[in-house]
């Protein structure tokens, strides 16, 4: 077995349940982490990472509830999407205003009719993985990036279960394709499309395993600039292709 997915294994099986950290305000990771009373946060918040940093990305929820003095689902599903487009351009959440407003308000809309007003209903009774995924895709604004992030995140930091894990796939953002460059498992300038296969290759029960573990190393060590081989848990198997 491949090493990275060793590691990627042994992290999934070591980790329990608890919170991710989403962003450093303790209010809104809170909130972001409570899918139990609050899930329809999450999904807003996956819906948000897009184009921009990803610590402002998932702060957008809770900046629009203290304007709005509520994060009560039952609340947000009578507002309009005027009133979304004008916190949004007013406080410049995002750099696509109008439209991640429409997404906003759009996943408020997907969550009240298709799912009763319960996200959780989205990854409930123990789905196929890929049904998960497809759940997700179907939001306005949310690609294959963003929904296998989301089903990842569901599996690996809440242990939600699933009937399979066969389509969650990595997440292939530039530290993940460039560790699996350096490491030799896809060329430097491979596309998202090739890592996502490659990762298949490597572990198709559940290709996703190892997406945190190369992300974290991407981010901790393996930098684009000076990276940090001496401390990276993989020193040993990569064949550190410039």
């Amino acid at each position: 077995m491949e090493e990275i997915v060793k590691v990627g294994i042994d992290r999934f099986r070591r980790e329990v349940r608890g919170q991710v950290h989403f962003v450093d305000d303790e209010n809104a990771n809170n909130l972001l982490n409570d899918i139990a009373k609050n899930p329809h946060v999450f999904v807003l918040g996956c819906l948000m990472d897009k184009q921009i940093k990803a610590e402002r990305a998932w702060m957008i929820p809770q900046v629009v509830f203290d304007i709005l003095g509520t994060s009560d689902f039952n609340e947000l599903k009578e507002l309009s999407l005027e009133k979304f487009i004008k916190i949004f351009n007013d406080n410049k959440l995002h750099r696509f205003n109008d439209n991640m407003a429409g997404v906003f308000h759009s996943g408020i809309e997907v969550i009240k009719t298709n799912y009763h007003g319960n996200a959780a209903e989205i990854w409930q009774g123990k789905p196929s993985s890929a049904l998960v995924v497809y759940r997700f895709l179907e939001f306005k604004g949310c690609g294959i990036k963003i929904a296998t992030m989301a089903t990842n995140i569901l599996a690996r930091k809440y242990k939600i279960e699933f009937s399979d894990y066969h389509s969650i796939d990595v997440s292939p953002d530039v530290h993940v394709r460039r560790v699996m460059g350096r490491m030799g498992y896809v060329p430097k300038d491979a596309s998202r499309e090739m890592a996502i296969y490659k990762a298949r290759e490597l572990h198709p029960e559940f290709p996703g395993i190892i997406d945190f573990s190369i992300w974290e190393i991407g981010r901790n060590w393996c930098t684009s600039n000076n990276p940090k081989c001496n401390g990276c848990p993989v020193n040993n198997v990569c064949k550190k292709i410039k």
